[in-house]
């Protein structure tokens, strides 16, 4: 049974949730009629961009798997490249997201950056590494993050994307949404308002 204590920090949390404004950060310019064709391209405009602008840690996103089951998970990480191989993760096989990668071969990536208002999504299927790209990658780390590593048990994921959506707010909730996708291999983009 819930105290009214509890429920009046849960309304307390609710009218403090309703007063909260969004979109508050400065949109850079954004020439919609110089896209390139190649989704990548534009990702490192706007990641060079946000650290330029001084957004921290750029390179971090959500990433979102789903298990057995069809359950959603997520947590945030680095990537670690991205290419027309696809956009680089990595963690231990023995980790929950491993064990989710290997039973759904699909996720999700999502950078924020609430400075500029300004969101990318990725999804797709995922491929594994080879072992040696795995081993490069886990060689590249330090020694102190290398230290619990087992044999074998760190890989190098790629999220190979099929849709790739830019997305910058706006506060008059007119936000522009580029979404690329490639139904055939070769990509295609078109401009959204939502």
């Amino acid at each position: 049974m819930t105290s009214s204590t509890e429920h009046a920090g849960i309304a307390s949390l609710n009218d403090w949730l309703r007063g909260r404004h969004a979109l508050t950060g400065a949109t850079p310019r954004w020439d919609l009629e110089a896209l390139p064709e190649d989704p990548l391209v534009l990702f490192e405009e706007w990641i060079l961009r946000a650290e330029a602008d001084g957004v921290p840690e750029p390179h971090t996103a959500t990433l979102a798997t789903v298990d057995v089951d069809g359950i959603p998970d997520a947590r945030t990480l680095i990537l670690k490249r991205a290419d027309a191989r696809g956009w680089a993760i990595a963690s231990k096989r023995s980790s929950r997201k491993g064990a989710q990668l290997e039973a759904v071969a699909a996720a999700a990536l999502n950078f924020w950056w609430q400075p500029q208002v300004r969101a990318v999504r990725v999804r797709g299927a995922v491929v594994e590494a080879t072992p040696e790209e795995s081993a490069a990658d886990l060689a590249a780390r330090s020694a102190a993050a290398r230290a619990d590593v087992q044999d074998g048990d760190w890989v190098l994921w790629r999220i190979v994307p099929t849709r790739i959506e830019f997305w910058q707010g706006s506060r008059d909730r007119r936000h522009t949404r580029v979404v690329y996708e490639r139904p055939d291999g070769a990509w295609t983009h078109g401009v959204l308002r939502d």
